[in-house]
């Protein structure tokens, strides 16, 4: 309420024309997903920017502003103060997500945009793909539609020729490894071959383009020694919320090789503390593993969910984000924070993905000793050859491998 925000000037806030109506429920929406007294106040403290805009600029009442309106007012007030697009933003979902305010009016698909919708259909009626590659299908493909409509306006599907593609994959390459450019290419191809079927295109256009060449295990995964690990996870401060967090979630990684993706999708339910075991879905074969939950793992959870995790949250997800509105990790969220991490450690790591401690972990084990077989059921590897090539990075043990050298070249080199 905004009594408890500003005793003196509520009737003030509450008088605004365009916002005053609203604000008490504003207030309402923002503490309900956890922002703190400080925070409201500073949203609070940035509305009347909004408000001063509104009435300068806005002869419609509040309900009948557009989200293209509330861009508009953004854009324009975050030109004098960049605050001041936060608070726009913020204020403009609440009234979305209250039905104050409509949806966006959806833009008229073009010629060429049309064929991207359809594609997108194409591959999840007719092959079944699933929603994440139906994503990155059809990222590839709007920037390929984009591209031929850059090039001439009006652009029409029958003109595509082998020119303009090879055109689109040399700028696409500039900014990417040939490995993504191998899933550009087959993104192109894809769709070229639906063009095809669908009898727009010359046939067996899609064979003229050439994809990058790239070799399995032509690099080795990146994993750090040991020690260096250990070193890292000793790094990160556990004095604050975030630092608990990141220590919870870095300590998963290294002790059970868990990818990021398995991280944010560990659940409150996954950790069975009476059994001292933790369940893990794991997300490429889809196969549930079981595993035994380590002193030093249940430790360091029960500090985080006891002293770091929101109170009071409904989200079953065991790892939320460290500031309002607490909505659960995303894999990128976790990359960065070992970024982050990375650069307060001082440690010479070169590393600034966090999947090397997954490596790490596997090349420990493999030096213990532990079996290819169980080191492959543990990280959820399907095929044993995903499993050989944590080989190569054993190179103590590669040393006794090395076979004498022929004839009398084992004495040495006479000078």
């Amino acid at each position: 309420m905004l009594e408890e925000l500003r005793p003196r000037k509520t009737g003030y806030y509450r008088s605004l024309p365009f916002l005053g109506p609203v604000l008490d429920g504003f207030d309402d929406w923002l503490l309900r997903r956890g922002y703190t007294l400080s925070t409201r106040r500073y949203y609070l403290s940035l509305l009347g920017s909004v408000e001063r805009y509104l009435q300068d600029h806005s002869e419609r009442k509040l309900h009948e502003l557009t989200v293209e309106d509330w861009e508009t007012c953004r854009s324009r007030l975050a030109v004098p103060d960049s605050r001041c697009a936060c608070g726009v933003t913020t204020m403009r979902r609440y009234l979305e997500e209250s039905g104050i305010i409509g949806p966006s009016r959806p833009e008229e698909p073009g010629p060429l945009r049309s064929w991207v919708d359809r594609y997108a259909d194409h591959l999840g009626r007719v092959r079944g793909f699933e929603a994440k590659t139906i994503r990155e299908h059809s990222s590839t493909i709007t920037r390929f539609v984009d591209h031929f409509s850059r090039a001439s306006d009006g652009f029409s599907l029958t003109e595509i020729n082998t020119t303009e593609i090879e055109r689109f994959i040399d700028a696409s390459s500039s900014t990417r490894s040939r490995p993504t450019m191998q899933h550009v290419v087959a993104h192109v191809r894809g769709f070229l071959r639906f063009l095809e079927l669908s009898e727009h295109l010359p046939p067996k256009l899609r064979t003229e383009i050439d994809t990058p060449r790239v070799y399995r295990l032509e690099k080795p995964p990146r994993a750090l020694r040991w020690d260096v690990v250990k070193a890292f996870l000793e790094s990160v401060e556990r004095s604050g919320r975030s630092g608990m967090r990141d220590y919870a979630i870095f300590t998963l990684m290294a002790q059970y090789g868990l990818r990021p993706s398995e991280i944010v999708c560990l659940c409150l339910d996954d950790i069975l503390w009476r059994s001292h075991r933790i369940r893990v879905l794991q997300r490429k074969n889809k196969k549930t593993l079981i595993l035994p939950l380590t002193d030093l793992a249940a430790t360091t959870l029960y500090r985080y969910l006891r002293e770091a995790r929101r109170t009071g949250s409904p989200r079953r997800e065991v790892f939320l984000a460290s500031r309002a509105p607490y909505l659960p990790m995303k894999g990128t969220g976790v990359s960065e924070a070992f970024r982050r991490r990375v650069l307060r450690s001082g440690l010479d790591i070169r590393l600034q993905g966090p999947h090397c401690l997954r490596h790490s972990y596997a090349v420990h084990l493999l030096r213990q000793g532990t079996s290819l077989k169980e080191i492959g059921d543990l990280l959820g590897h399907s095929l044993a050859e995903s499993t050989c090539m944590y080989l190569g990075l054993d190179v103590e043990e590669l040393r006794g491998v090395g076979l004498p050298l022929p004839g009398g070249a084992q004495r040495g080199v006479q000078r």
